[in-house]
């Protein structure tokens, strides 16, 4: 019954995420995402960036590690059920679309969001 509720919850799972967010060259930018159940230690939580005509990016997986060649100026953090990629000093080259993606470690699909 326990892995079938674990089961009936991952497959109703949600994230949201602001439509659009928008700065200033130079300025600072926070996305969000917030999930409709809290997130437990080690479960696969990923920011991902993507341009147009260009594949995703993979920029932090779990919380708080960086993938080499992340800027210095984006940061994540977050815990339990919401979530932030920050940008500080935003650049032109910066506008994208930015995705978070959330996989329960024993299953192999999981949940994506722009």
């Amino acid at each position: 019954i326990h892995h079938l509720k674990n089961d009936l919850e991952f497959l109703t799972f949600c994230l949201t995420q602001p439509g659009a967010v928008s700065s200033t060259v130079g300025g600072s930018v926070s996305i969000s995402c917030t999930t409709s159940h809290g997130v437990n230690e080690g479960e696969d939580l990923s920011w991902y960036q993507q341009k147009d005509g260009e594949p995703p990016k993979l920029l932090f997986y779990y919380v708080g590690s960086r993938v080499s060649g992340t800027p210095s100026r984006f940061s994540d953090g977050g815990s339990d059920s919401d979530f932030t990629l920050t940008i500080s000093g935003v650049q032109a080259e910066d506008a994208a679309v930015y995705y978070f993606y959330y996989c329960q470690s024993y299953h192999s699909g999981g949940v994506f969001t722009q």
